[in-house]
């Protein structure tokens, strides 16, 4: 039986194979936090990664926005290349994912298209490339005016099942530009008879009309397939006072979640680092957030 994440050493959190990770997940209930960084910004502390300073103040999973596969580069690490995943996994013994865009040219866009690189993009080529460099999970999800549509998530979960070997997350914290519901029941239902293993949805409180009522049916319509729930702060509200950080905590995991994920629009890429801590305190004390803050890379 696998131990849950927040209770686990580095060693144990890095020798888990995906069906592992996603059961140590399961059984943290609702306790576990995913940082998202920006990497090819200046870093907040310059001369250490985003993700250490994340890791350092309770995040148990780091995802990496903005990183290119064909052009592997993290600031505030001086590794490049093939071995820039290998590096930061010494560095911070924990789960690394990447945001992998399903980008639809033919989207309906309500906001100016924005085009970004290919090593960017969800295909064949930077799936498999993701997978060599070492990543433990992918985001199938766009950032803003991107063009991601919920058709194509779907069609990128087949080829990410086919040519990736960690764990899959999939769908919006926001609409990505595009002029269609952010999720529904129906989107929700073909995403994970697609394969994906963890759906993603914006928390309450930061997508008009998203309420703790629909939130509630997603998850459902999701455990019941399996799947498992991360909530995003994706639209800035990661830069919010911490009264807007505990109340969005709260009522999503009264919603049932597994994972609580706090978006990278603070400083340089990053959350502020006492938001990421104000998360953690809420959703599971100051117990196991100190015991994530101060458990040692090297047990």
């Amino acid at each position: 039986m696998v131990k849950r994440i927040i209770s686990s050493t580095s060693s144990e959190i890095l020798n888990f194979t995906p069906k592992e990770l996603k059961e140590s997940i399961r059984a943290s209930e609702g306790r576990v936090i995913v940082s998202e960084n920006v990497v090819c910004r200046e870093s907040f502390l310059g001369d250490v990664t985003n993700s250490e300073v994340a890791r350092a103040f309770g995040a148990d999973m780091i995802l990496l926005n903005a990183f290119d596969v064909f052009n592997p580069f993290i600031s505030g690490l001086e590794t490049k290349g093939k071995n820039t995943i290998n590096k930061l996994h010494k560095l911070i013994g924990a789960p690394i994912g990447l945001n992998l865009e399903p980008c639809d040219q033919n989207a309906k866009m309500q906001d100016q298209k924005v085009e970004i690189e290919k090593g960017r993009i969800v295909y064949k080529e930077s799936l498999e490339e993701a997978a060599r460099l070492g990543f433990d999970f992918v985001c199938l999800t766009g950032n803003p005016g991107t063009g991601v549509t919920n058709e194509k998530i779907a069609e990128s979960i087949k080829a990410a099942k086919k040519y990736f070997n960690g764990l899959i997350i999939a769908g919006k914290m926001h609409s990505s530009g595009v002029k269609e519901s952010v999720t529904s029941k129906e989107s929700i239902e073909t995403f994970v008879k697609a394969g994906a293993d963890i759906i993603l949805l914006p928390a309450v409180g930061t997508v008009p009309g998203f309420d703790s009522e629909l939130l509630k049916r997603a998850v459902k319509i999701a455990h019941a397939y399996d799947a498992l729930v991360m909530t995003a702060i994706g639209t800035s509200q990661e830069g919010s006072s911490k009264e807007t950080i505990r109340q969005i905590a709260l009522i999503n995991k009264i919603c049932g979640v597994d994972i609580q994920h706090i978006g990278d629009a603070g400083y340089a890429g990053l959350a502020p680092a006492e938001n990421i801590y104000e998360l953690s305190k809420v959703i599971r004390g100051i117990r196991h957030t100190a015991s994530v803050m101060s458990r040692s890379i090297n047990r």
